[in-house]
């Protein structure tokens, strides 16, 4: 059986392969926020307070656009849906582990903590609690700090940060890794594919509306697959 120490290591062992775009990612973050208008000072609180790159993107650019506050904020939001449907897949493998630990547990959930976890509870279900826990720690020990510290360089030095770098590499190349292994059944492929054709499709649309638009549709879709599939095989 996992003991605690040694799943908070395997969570660090693992995380380990996000660094190599959590950095890169954090820095162009920096970057974009600075070039919107954002201090130094306001830059990095901003990805303290929020932590979660793609809602930060998302705001920075409708900033830098003039869109209206409840725009910026409604976009966020809906961008940072997904980590409700990540709390409701990943409290299951949870119980036992007292409140206080997951509520400070949820504010390392992001992108990389609930995928990499979300495997390891799958793979070892007989984890005790504590060591769930702290594997998912783990997953951010290095992240997390690097996300921080990516975040400052971007703003202090962005700017001479050389073109050919293409620090923007950073942002699918990290929702391709993560997304891609989900991928595992039809409900899986149609709501992606769904969210992919309607984000193209719905470009035009001002202040990134688009991308809201995609996104209800293609859980719409997700969940009508899911349910005819599971009508066939009634």
């Amino acid at each position: 059986m996992t003991t605690t120490k040694r799943a908070l290591m395997l969570g660090i062992r693992d995380g380990l392969p996000f660094i190599v775009v959590v950095a890169p990612f954090a820095m162009l973050f920096g970057v974009v926020a600075t070039e919107a208008g954002l201090s130094n000072a306001q830059t990095v609180v901003f990805s303290f307070a929020v932590i979660a790159g793609a809602a930060q993107f998302a705001a920075v650019q409708l900033m830098a656009e003039n869109a209206p506050v409840l725009i910026v904020v409604a976009t966020a939001l809906a961008v940072n849906l997904r980590m409700a449907m990540y709390s409701a897949s990943i409290a299951p493998y949870l119980r036992g582990v007292p409140l206080w630990k997951r509520a400070a547990m949820s504010y390392l959930l992001v992108d990389q903590s609930y995928a990499i976890g979300l495997a390891k509870y799958e793979a070892e279900p007989d984890m005790t609690p504590s060591a769930r826990a702290a594997y998912f720690v783990g997953t951010m020990v290095l992240n997390m700090p690097l996300w921080y510290g990516g975040t400052l360089v971007g703003a202090l030095v962005g700017s001479r940060i050389p073109p050919e770098y293409a620090l923007d590499f950073a942002v699918p190349i990290t929702f391709l890794a993560l997304v891609g292994p989900m991928l595992k059944s039809a409900a899986h492929v149609m709501a992606a594919f769904t969210s992919v054709a309607l984000a193209l499709l719905l470009a035009f649309v001002p202040y990134n509306l688009g991308l809201m638009i995609a996104a209800v549709a293609a859980m719409m879709v997700g969940a009508q697959v899911e349910l005819l599939v599971e009508r066939r095989k009634v």
